[in-house]
């Protein structure tokens, strides 16, 4: 097989741009560093296409590495055929070499291989001939032994042997995969378990194994694991055997009854089982990979909610008994004040929790209160509410996802940063900074801890932090990272970089009092060259040497960047006034032509430019602003028919879930998503989206409350 053929095909790409992603690849290149500056070898890929790509060249390696051992191994024990090297060329996938290989595999004791270890193979030989005008009776009769006490005894061993290498065909048993896969049914039956409730809509349930949803197949699986299921994969046996008569079964009365005997025990005891094995392991395979892909979809815009810079923020981390942990901080994200309030039941202290925030707000000035979204959420929003109106300036709230923030605040990473602070009052801080910068406080959390998917913790575990882990370095690096502010955490996602150089950079920062240019970067302990190279590009100086240094612009571009820049006749302190249009210029003169004069691609010469036009952008400042409020309704408050606004908080593959707030948050079935016809709900939502809805239903009893998009725009016209 050629790999780079196969995957140029399968990615719609140039032969020289495959080759190139894979030379970049094995030299030790960064996804990020590759799709942003490496654009010219392979024709402008995005960050996800070559993780797919980098993904697929994995398997493909391990593929051809799978049947190098497998010629081998069947080489070494000298049964090594045309037919097979036919048969190995062609498989596509491990699957198809496993099946391949499984009649030569060392087998533990079975009832064939003891059958084989008396000597009766060639009897099993004779009856897979199914020899017209020979009695195989007679024939068992010549392996009567001190081994083998009858012909009876010598059948029914030839009969184990045949069963195992009906079961062991590779061509069958891809054959009879498909049709399992094909025609099955997953039927479910409602146990006696301790979580029997939460499963009763599977009470009864049937549905093609093909068409049965991921979400559906994880439930299932959970259902089972706690024994509240019981989980059947059901077909007609008939259409099984029909396929295996067809190849095994020859038309010689005096064996048909053996045969098919034979036949019906392979089947029962050997194909069946396995290949149901198979169907559910894929089914769960493909149900886990789509549930890591909802993770990955809304995890990036989660992260790269717009930022609430130049505010004082007041994060208040709510709850009940131990009441309501308070942080100020400033607009850096360093914390002002600490305290704690006690405005929720038992306590109820509202009016001394008043006085003593409406203080808090005064002296620190506080722009933003930001709420958790846990548990008091609810009322400790209505006493937010309450205290804007005894404030005497401006203050406006919101309420932020704090998901993980425990697990935040009780990890070694919080311990470190806040060891003088207890558990809950680092959450209220990180509840404060997830407002004022979401994607600097989120990454210090397991990424599996967020909360924006489903059944996280049924995933392959080091598959899920494998492709959540991509999606931060993602956002990471597509935004930039401060050098001279970012934490290690923050550093650490940085292409190129690890905890351990994070670390190392921010001690040399304080060493040096902050760095002045990108170049200082080689002087810090164990970041090379290549490290260097990786990163430089990622990181940003403000107010440094060079106005470059504050832009996506790599270093080794620099030198392209001022010829551009002397091309047009102007100079790096226009660059840091901010105030050049040369986009026009650069068009108006040849695009192509430039990149040319410049010495780099047309790609790079684009980005080059976006770049230098506006020094220490932000990319998050064109995502949608967090929602602030200053009131606030219930769900009581909920009326059929009534429209709000709301901001999509999760999206799964049955609908979305959107916070109108009143701290349960609405599903949008996706049904009810758009009047035409979507396969995914993220066709057309994502994370942090806002949209407009209307409510179809408010059960309070179970808190449940039902939205629609449909309709809306209609009934307001």
């Amino acid at each position: 097989m050629n790999i780079t053929e196969k995957l140029a095909g399968e990615f719609g790409l140039k032969q020289i741009y495959a080759e190139n992603i894979i030379t970049l690849l094995d030299e030790g290149n960064t996804i990020p560093f590759i799709a942003r500056y490496r654009k010219e070898m392979h024709g402008s890929c995005d960050d996800q296409v070559l993780r797919n790509f980098a993904d697929r060249l994995k398997y493909l390696r391990n593929l051809e590495e799978e049947k190098q051992k497998v010629e081998r191994t069947i080489t070494e024990q000298g049964k090594w055929t045309e037919e097979l090297e036919k048969a190995l060329a062609a498989a596509q996938t491990l699957t198809e070499v496993e099946d391949i290989y499984r009649p030569y595999k060392p087998k533990r004791k079975t009832r064939a291989s003891v059958a084989i270890a008396k000597g009766l193979e060639p009897l099993a030989d004779i009856l897979q001939a199914q020899p017209k005008g020979v009695d195989i009776m007679v024939e068992a009769q010549k392996f009567v032994s001190d081994q083998v006490s009858s012909a009876e005894e010598a059948l029914n061993g030839a009969k184990d042997i045949l069963a195992e290498r009906i079961s062991d065909d590779a061509a069958l048993r891809k054959t009879l995969r498909e049709l399992l896969f094909d025609k099955a049914v997953i039927e479910c039956a409602l146990l006696d378990g301790e979580n029997k409730l939460t499963y009763e809509t599977y009470s009864g349930f049937k549905q093609e194994a093909k068409k049965l949803p991921s979400h559906r197949v994880l439930a299932i699986n959970r259902g089972e694991k706690e024994k509240c299921l019981k989980v059947s994969v059901v077909i007609n046996p008939e259409l099984m055997l029909k396929e295996i008569r067809f190849v095994f079964k020859k038309q010689n009365p005096a064996t048909d009854d053996i045969i098919e005997s034979v036949i019906a025990d392979s089947y029962d005891r050997l194909l069946f089982p396995a290949l149901e094995r198979e169907l559910r392991s894929t089914l769960t395979e493909s149900a886990c990979e789509q549930a890591i892909k909802m993770f990955e979809v809304n995890l990036k815009p989660l992260l790269m909610e717009a930022p609430l810079k130049n505010n004082i923020i007041l994060g208040l981390d709510p709850a009940y008994r131990t009441g309501c942990k308070i942080a100020v901080i400033d607009k850096n994200g360093d914390v002002l004040a600490t305290t704690v309030v006690y405005p929720t039941p038992p306590q109820s202290k509202t009016e001394e929790s008043i006085e003593k925030l409406k203080t808090l707000v005064e002296k620190y000035n506080v722009d933003v209160i930001s709420i958790g979204n846990g548990t008091a959420s609810k009322e400790a929003e209505i006493f937010v509410a309450e205290l804007i109106k005894h404030v005497s300036r401006p203050v406006s709230y919101a309420v932020v996802s704090e998901a993980g923030a425990s697990v935040y605040s009780a990890s070694k990473l919080g311990a470190e940063e806040f060891p003088d602070y207890d558990v809950s009052l680092r959450s209220a801080v990180s509840i404060a900074r997830r407002l004022q910068d979401p994607l600097a406080e989120l990454i210090k959390i397991d990424v599996k801890s967020i909360g924006v998917g489903q059944y996280q913790h049924d995933m392959p575990q080091n598959r899920l932090t494998e492709v959540l882990t991509g999606v931060v370095e993602d956002c990471v690096n597509s935004v930039g990272v401060d050098l001279n502010t970012a934490s290690p955490s923050l550093l650490s996602y940085v292409s190129g970089l690890n905890m351990s150089i994070a670390k190392n950079i921010t001690l040399y920062r304080a060493k040096i009092k902050g760095f002045k240019n990108r170049a200082e970067l080689l002087s810090v302990p164990k970041l090379g060259p290549k490290a260097y190279e990786q990163c430089a590009g990622f990181l940003r100086i403000v107010g440094g040497d060079n106005i470059l240094d504050n832009t996506a612009v790599h270093p080794e571009a620099y030198d392209a960047t001022e010829k551009l820049l002397k091309l047009f006749g102007v100079s790096l302190d226009d660059v840091k006034k901010g105030e050049l249009s040369l986009e026009g210029l650069v068009k108006l003169k040849g695009e192509e032509k430039v990149a040319q004069d410049i010495g780099v691609g047309v790609p790079t010469l684009k980005d080059i430019v976006t770049e230098i036009q506006k020094p220490g952008r932000d990319i998050r400042e064109s995502m949608p602003k967090p929602e602030l409020r200053s009131d606030v309704i219930t769900m009581e408050d909920l009326k059929e028919g009534m429209v709000l606004s709301g901001t999509v908080r999760n999206v799964v593959d049955f609908g979305a879930f959107v916070d109108i707030g009143v701290h349960q948050d609405g599903l949008v079935h996706i049904s009810q998503i758009s009047d035409s016809f979507i396969k995914h709900p993220s066709e057309v939502l994502k994370v942090g989206q806002r949209v407009e809805v209307k409510v179809l239903s408010v059960d309070l009893a179970k808190k449940r409350i039902s939205l629609t998009m449909k309709g809306i725009e209609k009934e307001e016209n």
